[in-house]
């Protein structure tokens, strides 16, 4: 009795807490490599290489059969096909924390919604007021997002010192910021509509809400249809990123079979076990690997499969195929350049406190246990840390005559926000012992 005592309370908290462990340590660890991954790039386009590097990127990769046939750079794939998976992430990410994680309370919204939005408005308002004419102002998205990777891998400088509230606030705000940047792109991003296309997609997901309702629990059937999708938002105008958050939102949070259901369904495997022989007794185990399967929610298991591919694969990927910039002195003169750096060292911090400041005077409510006003403002300035969103939303929003000009106030805004940020948490956060 006294072990239930012990373990059954913690039970709940440990699946709240354990993900976010989880996501926090694959995140460290991505952004090291996505900072290896991004260097390389740079030093490739900066050397006698640089043609050579900038073509591999361009080789045409060819998909399909007879005239249906999708031909595009490697580049493009990279960006619209594997980044979809990514954005896919996103939206398991989004719906976990909405539904099971920190989001999960209205009241524990407020702080990190408001600083979030706070965040990603003063950064595009700052970079419309220096750039609000011609081609340039397209790009006031792109100072809008924070990577988490990067952030996260600079908080692991600090081990034991980064209090608990702090990551979890981060990780929220990173949550809503990602929310925010896929609303951008769909919005403001996206041009030329084709409604077949679009219909054919809408179509497909109510098959799909179709299928989950009929209670068809076969993960390949809804990897084809996701990739149908895919293919019909490519041809729609939408970008097809928007495909894979949508997806990562319907995706059950909750266990396909309820956990007293697998229990019982276990507990009567378990006495036919003592009797069964060979053949069968191995069917019997494989039933119960799928139904353990099952007990865990469709949502936490994508996450568990795609995020270490994701982290460690298609981000580094992105990262070598966009951060190859030729670095020019002059480049930094661009004034694209210099509104995208004010953007994100300035615009950024003073976004979440403003808005932070501004929620918490509204609610009542005062900071999390264990986050102070020095340490907000130091995190805040991490949050100017826009690397792998940015260079997206870059791609997607500047003309070919200002992207190398939009990357560079990307890489070099980064570069100084993460600086300071570190540089403000190394002054501000408690000393060990």
């Amino acid at each position: 009795m006294s072990a239930n005592q012990d373990h059954g309370p913690a039970a709940p908290i440990d699946r709240i807490t354990r993900p976010i462990q989880q996501f926090l340590h694959i995140e460290a660890s991505s952004g090291l490599v996505l900072a290896i991954s991004a260097g390389f790039a740079l030093l490739a386009a900066n050397s006698p290489w640089s043609d050579s590097w900038a073509g591999l990127w361009e080789t045409s990769l060819v998909v399909g059969v007879g005239e249906w046939v999708l031909d595009y750079s490697l580049k493009h794939w990279i960006n619209d096909a594997l980044m979809a998976v990514f954005f896919f992430l996103v939206g398991l990410e989004i719906k976990r924390e909405l539904t099971l994680g920190e989001l999960r309370e209205p009241s524990a919204r407020v702080l990190p919604v408001a600083a979030a939005i706070g965040g990603a408005l003063a950064p595009a308002l700052i970079y419309l007021l220096l750039q609000h004419e011609g081609p340039a102002a397209r790009g006031w998205g792109v100072p809008m997002a924070t990577d988490i990777a990067f952030v996260v891998g600079l908080l692991t400088l600090f081990g034991s010192r980064v209090p608990p509230a702090l990551k979890l606030f981060l990780l929220s705000l990173a949550i809503v910021d990602d929310l925010l940047a896929v609303v951008i792109i769909a919005l403001f991003y996206s041009s030329g509509l084709n409604l077949i296309a679009l219909g054919l997609a809408g179509l497909i997901f109510l098959f799909m809400a179709g299928l989950r309702a009929a209670g068809v629990r076969t993960l390949a059937v809804y990897w084809m249809a996701g990739a149908a999708i895919w293919l019909c938002t490519v041809k729609s105008g939408i970008h097809p990123t928007i495909a894979g958050v949508v997806l990562g939102l319907m995706t059950p949070a909750n266990p396909l079979l309820p956990l007293p259901a697998v229990e019982r369904l276990l507990h009567t495997t378990r006495l036919r076990l003592s009797t069964a022989r060979g053949r069968e007794k191995a069917e019997m185990v494989r039933e119960s690997a799928k139904l353990l399967r099952e007990a865990v929610s469709p949502v936490r298991r994508l996450e568990d499969l795609l995020h270490p591919w994701v982290a460690f694969g298609i981000i580094p990927l992105f990262a070598l195929a966009n951060a190859g910039i030729p670095i020019a002195t002059g480049e930094l003169r661009n004034p694209v350049a210099l509104a995208i750096v004010i953007a994100l060292v300035v615009g950024k911090p003073l976004g979440i406190v403003g808005a932070a400041a501004v929620a918490v005077r509204l609610s009542g409510r005062g900071l999390p246990d264990g986050l102070t006003w020095r340490i907000l403002i130091a995190s805040a300035c991490l949050g100017g840390v826009g690397f792998t969103m940015s260079l997206f939303i870059a791609g997607l929003g500047l003309p070919d005559e200002l992207l190398v000009a939009g990357k560079t106030g990307v890489l070099f805004g980064s570069l100084i926000a993460g600086t300071l940020g570190a540089w403000l948490l190394a002054r501000t956060l408690p000393r060990d012992g």
